[in-house]
């Protein structure tokens, strides 16, 4: 038996050890490689950005024999949507019905708000795809993962990228981020551009692509030892996304940062394989109720997971 209540500051040490745990006891008993090589204190990441952008949107199942945290679910209000973030479960409960219970009081959240509901999760996982399905929640995009492995000395280049038109984005440019968001996908995250620019933590990155004096892309990404991820991202133009991407590949020389690429644009797919980019996993973009209509190019992420 367990209840569910909203996450307190004190659990965060605890939400990390099982977000920890949790993800990596799945991919290992499925024969793949751990996602964390960090350790678990690291997880830190998300409770600590999450609480920065969502203060008390975290639930939680504590155990009613031990007191322990044995579930967590993040989810995410905007003015547009709200997305669903990083669901975990203790694997020593797995079946006994603890990411149900707290999927189905995010749905209550959703529906007394009458908000959309969305989600990116991995295709790899049938257990949570049947999760969702059940729910009601289908797919509308597809994303390849890709790692890309950038040189030491960083300079990940293409002939014919527009290089010379990107620039590191300032709080000055959120404004218009937000009415590129609006128009390619009718999503509104603005706080969410300003907290990745403003980077108070340290760990981010945003850099703007220009055309004629108008913001036409935008791209973040995180440096962390638990994400090391390019996006998220928006933009009109394939050539203008994957120069965004090059620019914040070169942020982190000699690492293998990963980002989640568009199956539907087989140009940005083209170009990321010419960059050396690889694939490792699948990830399908999902909603409850009305998914977005999508005019141009969008990249989620997992940090933040503001889909």
């Amino acid at each position: 038996m367990f209840k569910i209540h909203p996450a307190e500051a004190k659990d965060a040490a605890e939400i990390a050890e099982l977000i920890h745990a949790s993800t990596n006891a799945w991919y290992l008993s499925h024969g793949r490689d751990k996602i964390f090589l960090c350790p678990p204190e690291a997880c830190g990441l998300f409770p600590e950005v999450y609480e920065d952008l969502d203060p008390g949107c975290c639930l939680v199942a504590q155990s009613a024999a031990n007191g322990r945290i044995i579930g967590s679910c993040f989810y995410h209000p905007r003015q547009t949507h709200i997305s669903l973030g990083i669901m975990n479960a203790s694997s020593e409960f797995a079946g006994g019905g603890i990411a149900s219970a707290l999927l189905d009081d995010i749905i209550g959240i959703a529906d007394e708000r009458e908000l959309p509901l969305r989600l990116v999760s991995s295709a790899m996982n049938l257990d949570s795809f049947s999760l969702y399905s059940r729910r009601f929640f289908h797919p509308y995009a597809v994303y390849q993962d890709m790692f890309f492995r950038v040189p030491s000395g960083g300079g990940l280049h293409l002939m014919d990228l527009p290089l010379e038109r990107v620039r590191p984005a300032t709080l000055d440019d959120v404004k218009a981020i937000d009415r590129l968001e609006q128009e390619v996908w009718r999503t509104s995250r603005e706080g969410d551009w300003r907290y990745m620019i403003a980077n108070q933590r340290g760990y981010w990155h945003c850099s703007v692509i220009e055309r004629n004096g108008e913001i036409t892309g935008a791209m973040a990404s995180i440096g962390h030892p638990a994400s090391n991820m390019i996006g998220p991202g928006v933009g009109t133009s394939s050539i203008e996304i994957a120069a965004l991407i090059v620019a914040e590949l070169n942020q982190y020389p000699g690492q293998t940062p990963v980002a989640l690429i568009p199956s539907d644009n087989p140009k940005l797919v083209a170009i990321m394989y010419a960059l050396g980019g690889r694939n490792c996993e699948l990830h399908l973009a999902q909603a409850y109720d009305r998914p977005p209509i999508i005019e141009g190019i969008v990249m989620p992420t997992f940090m933040p997971e503001t889909c």
